[in-house]
């Protein structure tokens, strides 16, 4: 766990118990709401103010009072984290921690103030990926100064770095079954990478695919082999496909076979859509091909209503020690209001699992509800 993170008690050796989610995004108009925010300019096409994303979501679900905690955000997250008691926490960071206003014309630009850090320390964050479409927003300078911000809080950071071989590193996280939870942090140009973001030999990027080819497998398994030993969980988190959509292409589906089959992976972590997709078990490994939005500032914004952005999930998938097989997942729903997660009502969790449901089928698990909302897989 993060130092300085809060103390959650012991943790379970039954089985390997993780905290996964996917897009964490603490920039923008959350960043603003935060103790101390950055300079709330933007370089959008519909706002110049950060502060405007403030005003739709008070406009859509009443005001917030500024400044919030440092735990705001989490809300009813963290009471169900204290319940699971994680052995690992890992969430996807979309945005870029750093006062760097040198920033990439893109559109769309992520920035949280180091300052806000402790955000993430809150809801005791062991690992960020980063092999994402806005570790660079705010250019180079920017990645740095993130990762020396995520090094100094105790949070471990992974599919970035200052040159390709420190961007394709692993990271090590303990267990309690006394092995070890080792993440892989990959990122697709079919995510919104630009293909220039890709890590060099002596220039800072993230840990960018060529593509989705047996070849790639073959790479990553040869670096897989050399540091997976018996009673490892290895993790794979893949940043990939569009925001918008349930499809999951054969090359990806393809691609997350072959991760497991060929390099052997425990469990396969995508993200990038706005929304969860399907899930699938193949081999009895975990694989979910996208995870949706956890945190982010999009209340108020209009189009794609049909997804429910507004609803996430806490994934909490619980493993064999000894040989990475998924034993349960449990998923908690919750609603994004006021920027903060708040528990869904049983009308939101019953839609988010008639969606998953519907989804899963087609890969072969069922998704019910059971007690507290909560979502639970079924699979053999």
């Amino acid at each position: 766990m993060s130092k300085n993170a809060p103390d959650f008690g012991p943790r379970s050796t039954e089985g390997v118990r993780l905290f996964l989610a996917g897009d964490v995004m603490l920039g923008r108009g959350i960043d603003q709401v935060l103790p101390y925010p950055s300079d709330p300019r933007i370089y959008e096409l519909a706002l110049s103010s950060a502060k405007g994303y403030v005003k739709l979501a008070e406009k859509a679900n009443g005001s917030i009072l500024k400044p919030v905690s440092f735990s705001y955000v989490w809300g009813d997250a963290l009471d169900e984290l204290d319940r699971a008691r994680p052995d690992a926490r890992i969430v996807n960071l979309e945005t870029s921690i750093t006062k760097s206003d040198r920033y990439a014309s893109k559109g769309i630009n992520y920035r949280m103030s180091p300052s806000n850090a402790p955000c993430l320390l809150a809801a005791g964050i062991d690992c960020c990926t980063l092999a994402n479409n806005h570790a660079l927003d705010w250019g180079t300078a920017g990645l740095v100064e993130t990762l020396k911000t995520l090094a100094n809080a105790g949070v471990r950071g992974v599919g970035a770095g200052h040159n390709a071989v420190h961007a394709s590193a692993p990271v090590f996280l303990g267990a309690a079954s006394g092995g070890r939870i080792i993440v892989f942090s990959f990122g697709t140009e079919t995510s919104g990478i630009p293909s220039e973001w890709a890590a060099g030999e002596n220039n800072p990027g993230v840990n960018l695919l060529p593509d989705l080819s047996d070849r790639t497998i073959g790479r990553i398994a040869k670096q897989v082999s050399t540091v997976k030993r018996p009673g490892d969980v290895v993790l794979a988190s893949l940043h990939w496909g569009p925001n918008w959509g349930y499809e999951i292409s054969r090359s990806e589906r393809r691609f997350a076979h072959g991760l497991i089959d060929m390099a052997g992976f425990d469990v396969v972590l995508g993200h990038s859509s706005h929304h969860p997709k399907g899930i699938e078990v193949y081999e009895r490994k975990l694989i979910l091909y996208g995870c949706g939005d956890f945190i982010n500032d999009y209340e108020g914004i209009g189009g794609y209503e049909e997804f429910r952005s507004d609803l996430v999930l806490m994934y909490l998938p619980m493993l064999s020690p000894s040989t990475g097989d998924l034993l349960q997942l449990k998923m908690i729903p919750f609603q994004i209001r006021r920027f903060r997660l708040n528990r869904a009502s049983v009308q939101d969790a019953a839609w988010l699992r008639g969606t998953l449901d519907r989804e899963s089928a087609r890969l072969g698990p069922r998704v019910e509800m059971t007690e507290n909302n909560t979502l639970s897989l079924v699979f053999t």
